[in-house]
């Protein structure tokens, strides 16, 4: 999978010329949805078929500050699956200075009760399934 990038913008940024802490959060999620557009399995396809995929955990951990126009590149994997609910790493770099790891766990809901992917979404859970094995 090619990386997300993210160029950090002024508003972004605190009055010490800092990245705030709380766009980590938002640079996630943009990454986190390029990654699912490139495996083919995009929010709108899902919210189409009346899938919402909700996050219920969050991580970050600030290894290094960024500042306005750095480039953040986003690395996501898959690092636990089950049959209702996905556990999802970043790692963000600039350069090669490691500035961020985090993770999101998210289910998948239909008329709010939980989906089961590998029915649901068969190819998408099979995707995933590739990356986790992949990924160790």
């Amino acid at each position: 999978m090619k990386p997300y990038i993210h160029i950090v913008r002024y508003y972004e940024c605190d009055r010490m010329g800092i990245t705030h802490h709380s766009n980590y959060i938002r640079f996630m999620e943009e990454a986190r949805l390029d990654w699912m557009d490139q495996m083919g399995f995009g929010f709108e396809r899902m919210e189409a078929e009346g899938v919402v995929s909700p996050v219920v955990e969050i991580a970050c951990r600030y290894k290094h500050p960024t500042t306005f126009k750095d480039a953040i590149r986003i690395e996501v994997s898959v690092i636990e699956l089950s049959a209702i609910k996905i556990r999802i790493a970043y790692n963000m770099y600039m350069g090669d200075t490691l500035v961020c790891t985090a993770e999101s766990l998210h289910c998948f809901l239909e008329n709010g009760r939980p989906v089961r992917l590998q029915e649901r979404f068969p190819d998408f859970y099979e995707a995933l399934c590739r990356q986790l094995t992949e990924a160790k």
